[in-house]
């Protein structure tokens, strides 16, 4: 009883070190939906080596999507003409990093991940598509059809109306509903489930965890890395969920490189999205894509390490100054904020468990029309 006690009281203090940067995140999921659709840039990802490629990485950064929710996003970009090299890029920047996990980053360990962390993901993702692009690209690609249609409430196809005059359809306080409404019913509800496991995680290695016994195993150095880099590829954790259990790590001893690996490639690979792309991509650009992310997240791990050690920070004592930026009724209104907006969601959940209907599952097939 102790021990839960314990744990639980770990994990309520992550939850509201961590509730209002998710909820900036969330906020600004929503914008981007409404005001900047994956879709709708759809048709710049097509066309050119190097160029498509840097656009879809660099996209892919702000865009909060978990490594199965990207897949349907990815499918559709494949369809409307994308190049491998774009879509493979795609599918690195976008698991790796968002809006929201850059937000709880900052909460959670501090400035200088909060830079590292995207910055890794946006170099991986440009080394991967960049390497498709030069071993598999193939002049003439079909030509793009953007995907235009409404993404307030689906009023306009795209192809019966005009997309200059359809911007006129809706005014600005309708747009910003429609992302809210999206922010906190879609995205969150694909992220509430596992940033509960990684808020309670993060609560178990806290308690059971004594102080500085993983600094032996993985404070630092290339074996560090590499039995992260094994306890992250096959493991499926979003971005956002990963950062709470990287926060515990650190705190026990666990080095900030060797925690950059697991936020690198724990959200960014799991087995089941791997078969998926196997049939998206085909196996060089999964192979390109595996490789891409175990040799730059390890890359960056020991330059991380480096970092902090030439400039003689504690990464210990970063994370600990993180968690006092807000002040604690705004750190006590994001958790209750957070806890209102998953109510609901698990409702609904043990609903569809006791009437029998299956959840919805991470894998797609090249015939998916899903997107974001």
């Amino acid at each position: 009883m102790a021990f839960l006690l314990s744990a639980l009281t770990a994990a309520w203090g992550l939850l509201l070190e961590s509730s209002a940067y998710v909820l900036f995140g969330l906020l600004v999921a929503g914008l981007l939906r409404v005001f900047l659709s994956p879709a709708s840039v759809a048709r710049h990802f097509g066309q050119g080596r190097f160029l498509s490629v840097f656009k879809a990485s660099l996209l892919g950064i702000p865009i909060p999507l978990c490594s199965c929710g990207v897949l349907p996003a990815a499918v559709s970009l494949k369809k409307q003409g994308a190049n491998n090299g774009a879509v493979t890029s795609f599918l690195i920047s976008t698991p790796e990093s968002g809006v929201d996990s850059i937000a709880i980053t900052y909460g959670l360990l501090g400035p200088v991940m909060t830079v590292v962390r995207p910055l890794a993901a946006l170099v991986t993702a440009l080394a991967a598509g960049m390497t498709e692009n030069l071993l598999g690209y193939k002049k003439g690609e079909k030509p793009v059809v953007p995907d235009f249609s409404c993404p307030v409430d689906g009023c306009c196809t795209g192809e019966d109306c005009d997309p200059d005059e359809h911007r006129n359809h809706h005014g600005f306080f309708e747009k910003i509903v429609a992302g809210m409404r999206f922010a906190f019913t879609d995205v969150w509800a694909d992220m509430a489930g596992w940033f509960a496991v990684g808020i309670l995680l993060a609560g178990v290695i806290m308690a059971l965890v004594p102080a500085d016994a993983l600094g032996s195993w993985l404070g630092g150095g290339m074996g560090s890395m590499l039995l992260m880099l094994a306890l992250g590829i096959p493991l499926y954790i979003c971005a956002t969920a990963s950062t709470p259990v990287a926060a515990a790590l650190i705190l026990k001893g666990v080095s900030p490189g060797a925690a950059l690996v697991f936020l690198l490639a724990g959200p960014a690979t799991n087995v089941t999205s791997l078969t998926v792309l196997l049939g998206v991509l085909g196996k060089r650009a999964t192979a390109i894509y595996l490789t891409s992310i175990a040799v730059f997240s390890v890359a960056f791990g020991l330059a991380t390490d480096a970092l902090y050690g030439t400039l003689g920070l504690s990464p210990q004592a970063l994370v600990a100054e993180a968690g006092e930026l807000l002040p604690l009724w705004a750190e006590y209104a994001g958790a209750v904020a957070l806890i209102l907006l998953s109510v609901p969601i698990f409702v609904r959940r043990v609903r569809r468990r006791f009437q029998g209907k299956p959840a919805p599952a991470c894998g797609i097939t090249l015939g998916s029309s899903g997107g974001t």
